[in-house]
């Protein structure tokens, strides 16, 4: 579905970016695994090259966080591949206090979490849709969740110690707002934007958390990646052509 279309993945050697990279590969495309430790995504890359065709899987060192980060790996992206047709806004960077509770979250901290992340989202969709609209086509996905579209359950977090950071409900609420004024202010410029968000994905929660997650949902409870890949390749493929501005939830029915 997605005949060579270059993809980059920020967060690529993450939970989540590497199915997304394994998902690309598998439908004809080639995944680009953009990530801040070219340590680990290389080990990564070496990892999902045996379990899908590793000549289609690149690397690139990048910060979201730096403006000349970016532009060095666009750069370098452009030289090798000739041309880039998605990004996919994926990676997660925050401060060593991020996920503390609301009474306890720092006034530096909250902001500065809210600039590396949301910040960094924006910096690398404004580099990135630069690039795009001189190439004259693009496209981009913003990983929010269901904590930007609806307010926490917080009764789901009884008697564990686990939480949803006001941070994360505040950045990924923005970013579906930031999505849509994209996809508005490129129109002309053959750029489309869209975000996926996705519910809960399994990573280790305490079974009690799991269970009461469950029953808020319609069939399967908490997600595994490889649930979000359909909605994913849907977006990159050119089937989705005229899908511009719009939020998709994939959750098993958590916020209804």
């Amino acid at each position: 579905m997605l005949s060579e279309k270059v993809v980059v993945v920020t967060g690529g050697a993450g939970l989540i970016g590497q199915e997304f990279v394994k998902s690309i590969v598998k439908n004809n495309g080639i995944g680009i695994i953009a990530d801040i430790n070219i340590g680990i995504a290389e080990k990564v890359r070496d990892n999902l090259a045996q379990q899908v065709n590793g000549e289609k899987i690149g690397v690139v060192k990048l910060d979201i966080t730096s403006e000349e980060s970016l532009e060095e790996g666009i750069y370098h992206l452009r030289n090798k591949y000739k041309k880039i047709d998605a990004l996919i806004n994926n990676a997660y960077p925050r401060n060593k206090n991020y996920g503390q509770s609301f009474f306890d979250v720092q006034h530096n901290d909250f902001i500065e979490n809210i600039g590396l992340n949301l910040g960094g989202y924006f910096s690398a969709s404004q580099k990135f849709a630069k690039y795009f609209k001189e190439q004259g086509s693009g496209n981009i996905i913003n990983i929010s969740s269901i904590y930007g579209v609806i307010a926490p359950k917080f009764e789901l977090y009884r008697e564990t110690n686990i939480t949803t950071p006001v941070e994360y409900a505040v950045i990924k609420s923005g970013l579906i707002h930031l999505t849509k004024y994209m996809a508005k202010y490129f129109k002309g410029m053959n750029i489309r934007v869209n975000s996926l968000s996705p519910g809960g994905i399994i990573d280790a929660q305490p079974e009690l958390f799991l269970n009461a997650y469950k029953e808020q949902c319609l069939n399967k409870g908490m997600l595994d990646t490889r649930d979000l890949k359909g909605t994913l390749i849907y977006l990159l493929s050119d089937m989705s052509q005229f899908v511009n501005g719009q939020n998709i939830v994939v959750d098993d029915g958590f916020c209804l």
